[in-house]
């Protein structure tokens, strides 16, 4: 991490799912100045890969060490924290197809009734995830978790719709002022126009953990 950098920039980084050694190799590719710049995770931080306790270890750690952090709510994490809230069947059917599994091992847990009060997390941990943000708004830059739902306010969205929207948003031209950076959506290579900025390329199936620095919109990879 750098500190010689007097304008504050933004870095904003894609979905990690437990990829821990793309996220330190990624970290310590980035030009950062952790007393001026931000920094802004984009959510899913845990399930399909193997490090997810890692990671948030990880996370909790830079937390300490850059000024202006943020850490926004993916998908994943929300549907952890549903399940735990509700205890629906449905609910936990859901978590399956996302590689909890891969999550409750990292902790050492191979119960998935160890999911319901999220007794397998450590309590910094089960804050972290409690405390986890909708979407931020920096200057021009929207950054969020999926998307936005053309023509809804999203504060007002229910969070199921708000971080699992794709097609919707991709396929629509959002506010001339504005460009929304997200993930969620995993292409090969970033995914630019001139009001979106897509940076989840697929860390947990093989491919890169992604970064972008704001306003440059130079990328960097891991």
């Amino acid at each position: 991490m750098q500190q010689s950098h007097q304008q504050p920039r933004i870095f904003a980084v894609g979905d990690i799912h437990g990829c821990y050694g793309n996220l330190t190799t990624l970290m310590g590719r980035l030009p950062l100045d952790p007393a001026a710049d931000f920094l802004i995770f984009l959510g899913d931080y845990i399930n399909r890969g193997p490090a997810s306790r890692q990671v948030i270890e990880f996370l909790l750690e830079l937390k300490q060490k850059v000024r202006n952090i943020i850490f926004l709510l993916g998908n994943h994490e929300h549907s952890l924290l549903e399940y735990a809230r509700s205890g629906h069947p449905d609910d936990l059917r859901a978590l399956r197809p996302l590689g909890i599994e891969a999550t409750l091992e990292s902790y050492g847990s191979s119960s998935m009734r160890s999911i319901r009060n999220l007794d397998f997390l450590p309590d910094e941990h089960r804050i972290f995830l409690g405390q986890l943000g909708r979407c931020c708004r920096l200057g021009k830059y929207l950054f969020i978790h999926a998307g936005t739902i053309p023509g809804e306010d999203v504060q007002a969205c229910s969070l199921d719709r708000l971080l699992t929207v794709r097609d919707t948003f991709l396929s629509c031209t959002g506010p001339a002022d504005e460009i929304v950076v997200f993930g969620h959506t995993p292409f090969e290579t970033p995914f630019v126009t001139c009001d979106k900025i897509g940076i989840d390329t697929g860390a947990a199936y093989g491919n890169l953990l992604t970064a972008v620095e704001l306003p440059r919109l130079r990328f960097y990879h891991a």
